[in-house]
């Protein structure tokens, strides 16, 4: 029913205008005056009459003479054509009443119909009709205009979040690949394990990634593969806390907005060389009556000896956050702090 208003909102403007206009206008000519009798038929037919001139007036320039104007701009010629075309239907309107009134025959009950006053009197009612009307066009063009706007708005954002996420795969699958370009380099016995898990992690990232939102539990499997190859990479020699905190059951996320964070951290706080190493991880879910869930992201991380990872980090963070800015407008918070031997970010989302 709400699509249905609208996309039919112009119209059912114009009919409703026009109920109401004639509904005061027959209220109007059916009043009873003193000493007078109220005959509803022939009150309907000037009801009627009025109407049909002033709807004929209205949408003449409604439909020829506005969309001409707006088309050349030639205002001279608009106002030329426009009171030729009023004032021809002014005078056929006040002949046609006089007609209907008393058949020509200047009765003195139908005096007022002949007079200039008359005249003047409905041009100036029916001008202001028009002129109402005309405003209608106008804003029906300046609401298709704010669509039009905001459509070509919401598909350059689709095309930039797409670009964004596809700088992903090539990101993730240039590191991965280095990951199992060591491993084979070494003979390590978990080369086939990586390479499944990489195919289970492309898998997901080609088809489910494509959704809008997808299922946070299957954001956090993805995540957990993505350390398990690592700890393959590092020989389980480095130590990595995964902590889920709260129900994330039939919550919804932004496919891969949080990975990035996870893929800096072993890029710049791990290394086969560093013994003091390690990362940390926890995903906490807060369930808000009436409000949207909140997810807190939390991954903190030893830093490299001489390491600047603000200056490092490369596509990677930059696309996330513009990704943040897109997909969560107003609706996140992202604080980063970076101490002499941790990096830490932490990363609070409205779950819409």
């Amino acid at each position: 029913m709400q699509s249905f208003f609208q996309r039919n909102k112009t119209l059912l403007i114009h009919v409703s205008f026009w109920c109401m206009y004639f509904s005061f206008f027959f209220y109007q000519v059916s009043s009873p005056r003193k000493g007078e009798e109220v005959d509803l038929w022939r009150a309907f037919q000037v009801a009627v009459l009025h109407i049909t001139f002033v709807f004929i007036t209205a949408y003449l320039n409604y439909f020829f003479l506005l969309p001409r104007f707006l088309e050349h701009k030639r205002v001279s010629k608009y106002l030329l054509e426009f009171f030729s075309v009023f004032v021809i239907l002014v005078i056929l309107y006040v002949h046609v009443k006089r007609f209907h009134a008393d058949g020509y025959s200047y009765s003195q009950e139908a005096h007022h119909f002949y007079s200039l006053r008359f005249a003047l009197q409905y041009g100036f009612n029916s001008f202001f009709i028009v002129v109402f009307v005309a405003m209608l066009k106008f804003l029906a063009q300046w609401s298709e205009l704010e669509a039009k706007k905001k459509e070509i708005e919401n598909e350059k954002l689709t095309s930039e979040l797409r670009f964004l996420k596809a700088q992903i795969n090539p990101h993730f699958l240039f590191n991965t690949l280095n990951n199992l370009y060591y491993l084979a380099f070494t003979q390590s016995p978990n080369t086939t394990e990586v390479i499944a898990k990489l195919s289970q992690m492309m898998r997901y990232m080609i088809y489910e990634s494509n959704h809008a939102k997808v299922l946070l539990s299957k954001e956090i499997e993805y995540m957990q593969n993505y350390i398990s190859l690592e700890k393959l990479r590092l020989n389980d020699q480095i130590p990595v806390q995964f902590e889920v905190v709260g129900n994330m059951h039939s919550v919804q996320i932004v496919p891969l907005i949080l990975i990035t964070f996870l893929e800096n951290a072993f890029k710049h706080g791990v290394g086969n060389n560093f013994s003091e190493a390690w990362v940390k991880i926890k995903i906490e879910i807060h369930d808000r009556k009436g409000m949207p869930s909140k997810c807190i992201y939390r991954v903190e991380n030893s830093k490299l000896p001489s390491a600047n990872i603000l200056e490092k980090s490369g596509i990677g963070l930059q696309n996330v956050q513009r990704r943040l800015e897109l997909s969560y407008p107003n609706h996140y918070q992202l604080r980063v702090r970076n101490d002499e031997n941790v990096y830490a970010v932490e990363l609070e989302l409205d779950l819409l």
